[in-house]
């Protein structure tokens, strides 16, 4: 008699599809054969674990599962219990609870698999639990796009990265390409230098003088994209202002430049002469509309 996929599992009937994810992750990673290499008893375990999961998983087929895979009161070869593992069998199962229409046994076997109606196709090698990693990206390649190569069971991958993914997002290598699981590559973008985001826009932190913020002034500044603009201080900048530089972020967003008025440490007695003169020439209260007055 087959093996129940629920027991099989380790799970209840009940059991939500994450908590059937999890226990297939956790035993599927037991009994791979890459782990147990020449025992047989693995890969049949194994074999057994990924038809449980792959039926299991599926809400329609899980369905189909619930109603006709212990009532039997299914017509046909599938009557008296869901077939476990056996892949013709299967197929038949779901010939005839399926609506007449086929059934394509590759997606119950994983995907590896694919065979022409009313036959059943070779099985493919179990794949391997889904592998999830972090991975450092370079804040430009994360902000221009590009791609960073990873090294998987002895392979060189080249994995796309889009222009501006954010921090904590994922990118995913399929099995086809690792030749054995798909792998989630979480994402730590590194810090810049000088550069911060702020969703797609960049910022960068200008610093200015005291005569520049007030008379206004002309400075070089770096973009994203490796090249230098010369860009016009407005004369009269406070502190924390931008200036925007359009279309100098991420996927066509925008630059900003934030001032940041730099206080000379010392001055000496000419100076603050010149500075008394000038405050009593500008009297102005600065603080006149600060919330707590």
């Amino acid at each position: 008699m087959a093996k129940d996929f629920y027991e099989i599992l380790g799970v209840s009937r009940s059991a939500s599809q994450e908590e059937i994810k999890k226990a297939y992750r956790k035993l599927a990673g037991k009994y791979h054969p890459d782990r147990n290499p020449g025992d047989k008893e693995a890969e049949a375990k194994f074999k057994e674990l990924s038809s449980a999961h792959d039926v299991l998983s599926d809400p329609a087929l899980k369905d189909k599962y619930d109603r006709y895979g212990h009532t039997g009161d299914a017509a046909g070869p599938g009557a008296g219990g869901f077939p476990g593992g056996n892949p013709a069998d299967a197929e038949e199962f779901f010939r005839n609870f399926g609506g007449g229409e086929g059934f394509d046994l590759g997606d119950l076997l994983g995907g590896g698999a694919k065979r022409g109606k009313g036959r059943a196709g070779a099985r493919s090698r179990p794949q391997a639990p889904d592998v999830e990693t972090d991975i450092d990206v370079p804040f430009n390649t994360a902000a221009l796009g590009g791609s960073i190569s990873i090294s998987v069971g002895g392979r060189t991958i080249e994995v796309k990265v889009p222009a501006g993914i954010d921090d904590g997002k994922k990118l995913r290598v399929p099995a086809s390409a690792t030749g054995s699981a798909d792998v989630y590559l979480k994402v730590k973008i590194a810090a810049h230098p000088y550069f911060r985001r702020d969703g797609l826009d960049i910022l960068l932190d200008l610093p200015i003088s005291v005569p520049e913020a007030i008379l206004g002034a002309k400075v070089d500044v770096p973009t994203l994209d490796g090249s230098t603009l010369t860009v016009k201080v407005p004369a009269g900048t406070s502190s924390g202002s931008r200036l925007r530089l359009r279309g100098k972020g991420m996927a066509g967003a925008d630059q900003y430049l934030v001032f940041k008025i730099v206080v000379p440490a010392k001055v000496d007695d000419r100076t603050k002469e010149l500075l008394t003169e000038f405050a009593e020439l500008n009297p102005d209260d600065v603080r006149a509309n600060v919330a707590w007055e």
